[in-house]
């Protein structure tokens, strides 16, 4: 009986949600996905200090804040040594208000990806699911920069990720699934599980979406608390995962089943959403778990970037 990972890759391309590259190579994902925060967790582990240090010596003098950057592309360097497709690098969390300043910073990013010889098919470039995060998108595209869209915990801003033609869309369950639980206490039940899981049930509904309405980014769940929440997911464009759930996943003989289908019911009654920026805003702070979220998520990176450079200084 071949593995419920191997299975799941049959419905599924599997992504590798880590900085620590060296555990990934087990799995054999097709891609992988980093953040501040995995890359800080991976930075601070002693098998990766001579990488780091390897940077340092390299720049000299430079600021943190500016070396965060080498840090990063050293990482994804090293990534795209294992997989054979493509590495997923975040832009500073703290310019997820700025479009004009995330343009920048991608377009280093990237430039420093080319000036090792890798072309920019094989990065994504992760911007949070903010207003200003999707218009940097739709500039990026349209030169040919691909982006993964971050920290998307609505509808509305899957929708609008399609519209602006980002390449890939990362949206969250786990965080989804936290929320809930915390906001339902004593009425948490199993009734909320598996396919009943708030945070699978909002990938469902954005993939029926896309599909209905034939919007070609691609559609990548992420954030998972377990493998029931991954494999309800099963046929969803990519799934990314982190190492403990991957070993799950490969040490399980669990019979996998494809959950999402590839289709459209010209029928089904899906709304094509109003995606103008003060609709956008408005359909976002009406939806409270995504705002609560959004919010945190963007924090929280701010706080791991800081801790990075201050590991770097």
């Amino acid at each position: 009986m071949p593995s419920a990972l191997e299975q799941l890759k049959a419905f599924t391309t599997v992504v590798a949600d880590t900085g620590d590259f060296e555990r990934m190579r087990q799995f054999l994902p097709q891609d992988a996905t980093t953040n501040p925060s995995l890359i800080l967790k991976a930075a601070q582990q002693s098998n990766y200090q001579a990488l780091v240090d390897q940077v340092k010596a390299a720049h000299p003098g430079m600021k943190p804040a500016d070396l965060v950057d080498y840090i990063l592309v050293a990482f994804g360097l090293e990534i795209l040594k294992i997989v054979p497709g493509r590495v997923s690098t975040e832009v500073d969390a703290r310019l997820s208000f700025d479009t004009a300043a995330t343009i920048t910073k991608a377009k280093h990013l990237i430039s420093l990806y080319e000036s090792h010889g890798i072309k920019r098919d094989r990065v994504l470039i992760k911007l949070a699911g903010t207003w200003e995060g999707i218009q940097a998108a739709k500039a990026l595209e349209a030169e040919g920069i691909h982006c993964n869209m971050t920290l998307l915990f609505s509808l509305v801003q899957a929708a609008a990720c399609g519209s602006a033609n980002a390449q890939l869309i990362s949206p969250f369950v786990g965080r989804i699934t936290d929320w809930f639980k915390a906001k339902l206490a004593s009425e948490w039940n199993e009734n909320h599980t598996g396919a009943n899981d708030p945070g699978v049930l909002s990938v469902k509904r954005i993939y029926q979406y896309y599909k209905h309405f034939g919007i070609q980014t691609e559609i990548m769940g992420a954030s998972f608390r377990n493998t029931s929440q991954i494999l309800e997911l099963a046929g969803c464009d990519l799934l990314t995962i982190s190492p403990e759930l991957l070993a799950e996943l490969q040490n399980s003989e669990q019979l996998v089943k494809r959950k999402l289908i590839s289709s459209s019911d010209p029928s089904s009654e899906i709304v094509q959403l109003k995606l103008d920026e003060s609709s956008f805003r408005l359909q976002l702070n009406n939806d409270a778990m995504a705002t609560e979220k959004l919010a945190e998520g963007i924090r929280n990176f701010c706080i791991d970037t800081e801790k990075l450079e201050n590991l770097l200084s």
